[in-house]
Protein backbone atom coordinates (compact mmCIF):
# COMPACT_ATOMS: atom_id res chain seq x y z
CA UNK A 1 0.00 0.00 0.00
CA UNK A 2 1.32 3.44 -0.87
CA UNK A 3 1.78 6.03 1.87
CA UNK A 4 -0.61 8.60 0.34
CA UNK A 5 -0.54 11.05 3.24
CA UNK A 6 3.27 11.08 3.37
CA UNK A 7 3.52 11.47 -0.39
CA UNK A 8 1.08 14.38 -0.38
CA UNK A 9 3.02 16.05 2.44
CA UNK A 10 6.25 15.53 0.49
CA UNK A 11 4.66 17.02 -2.60
CA UNK A 12 3.40 20.04 -0.69
CA UNK A 13 6.84 20.50 0.88
CA UNK A 14 8.43 20.85 -2.58
CA UNK A 15 5.68 23.10 -3.91
CA UNK A 16 3.44 20.60 -5.70
CA UNK A 17 -0.20 21.46 -5.07
CA UNK A 18 -3.02 18.92 -4.68
CA UNK A 19 -4.28 19.37 -8.26
CA UNK A 20 -0.81 18.75 -9.72
CA UNK A 21 -0.17 15.93 -7.22
CA UNK A 22 -2.84 13.78 -8.90
CA UNK A 23 -1.34 14.42 -12.35
CA UNK A 24 2.20 13.23 -11.57
CA UNK A 25 3.99 10.73 -13.80
CA UNK A 26 5.09 7.31 -12.57
CA UNK A 27 8.66 8.58 -12.26
CA UNK A 28 7.50 11.50 -10.13
CA UNK A 29 5.42 9.17 -7.94
CA UNK A 30 8.49 7.00 -7.35
CA UNK A 31 10.53 10.08 -6.43
CA UNK A 32 7.94 11.14 -3.85
CA UNK A 33 7.77 7.62 -2.41
CA UNK A 34 11.57 7.45 -2.19
CA UNK A 35 11.88 10.80 -0.38
CA UNK A 36 10.76 9.16 2.84
CA UNK A 37 13.52 6.54 2.62
CA UNK A 38 16.35 8.90 3.53
CA UNK A 39 18.05 9.24 6.91
CA UNK A 40 16.42 11.38 9.55
CA UNK A 41 18.69 14.05 11.09
CA UNK A 42 18.64 12.30 14.47
CA UNK A 43 19.79 9.00 12.99
CA UNK A 44 22.52 10.75 11.02
CA UNK A 45 23.82 12.34 14.23
CA UNK A 46 23.85 8.93 15.94
CA UNK A 47 25.86 7.42 13.10
CA UNK A 48 28.30 10.34 13.06
CA UNK A 49 28.88 9.95 16.81
CA UNK A 50 29.33 6.19 16.51
CA UNK A 51 31.68 6.40 13.50
CA UNK A 52 33.60 9.70 13.64
CA UNK A 53 35.93 10.68 10.81
CA UNK A 54 39.53 9.95 11.68
CA UNK A 55 42.03 12.72 11.22
CA UNK A 56 44.97 11.82 9.04
CA UNK A 57 48.37 11.91 10.73
CA UNK A 58 50.74 14.41 9.16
Amino acid sequence: MLPWAEMLRSALAVGIGPKDFWQLSLTEWRWLAARRAGLKAERLQELMAAFPDEEKAQ
